[in-house]
């Protein structure tokens, strides 16, 4: 359970300002069809994130466990810092969007997802809890938390959410996992 906890509150907080809540609100203003934009974003999200939770997860039973706090450590602290960097909206007018608003959504969303901060969290999650359904389960409400009210009430909603303090929020609860990641074998 704390998996399926921390994997929703610390992917839907890194997920504020982020390049791809910006695509949501693009693509929310681009296309008629909310819902399409909705189940495109959560079809790219379970399976970019169920591959990057399996990887993490993967990594982890394979690093020996002295390295592994280390590094899951480590790099929930560099992605906490990682976070204060404000994202840019990147996308532009392509021949996706010549596609429906699911296939747009579905392919612009994924691809932007590769590389990004809340796919690096989930991989991280994953390594930290060796839990791929949970941290996939949690990681995905978390994102959904964070796009949907963008799809539906965007621009209004962006101008009331201060995304300067959310990324500080965020940060801090990164740099709290990784450090605890990195002490709980003194704690155990």
């Amino acid at each position: 359970m704390e998996a399926l906890i921390t994997s929703v509150s610390t992917v839907a907080l890194a997920e504020m300002g982020d390049k791809t809540q910006l695509l949501a609100l693009f693509l929310a203003t681009r296309f008629a069809s909310k819902s399409a934009i909705v189940f495109g974003i959560l079809a790219a999200t379970l399976l970019n994130h169920l591959m990057s939770a399996w990887l993490g997860a993967e990594a982890a039973r394979w690093l020996p466990m002295a390295w592994a706090n280390w590094i899951v450590g480590a790099s929930f602290i560099l992605v906490g810092l990682w976070l204060l960097i404000p994202d840019e909206d990147d996308s532009d007018d392509s021949k996706i969007l010549k596609h429906s608003a699911f296939v747009a959504t579905f392919i612009l969303f994924f691809v932007a997802e590769i590389g990004d901060k809340t796919q690096i969290a989930t991989v991280l999650l994953g390594a930290h809890y060796g839990s791929v359904w949970w941290v996939l389960i949690g990681s995905t409400l978390g994102m959904m938390l964070a796009n949907v009210p963008v799809v539906y009430a965007g621009n209004w909603l962006m101008q009331r959410i201060n995304a300067k303090r959310t990324r500080q929020l965020a940060c801090a609860l990164f740099i709290i996992i990784g450090v605890g990641t990195i002490l709980s074998p003194l704690l155990h």
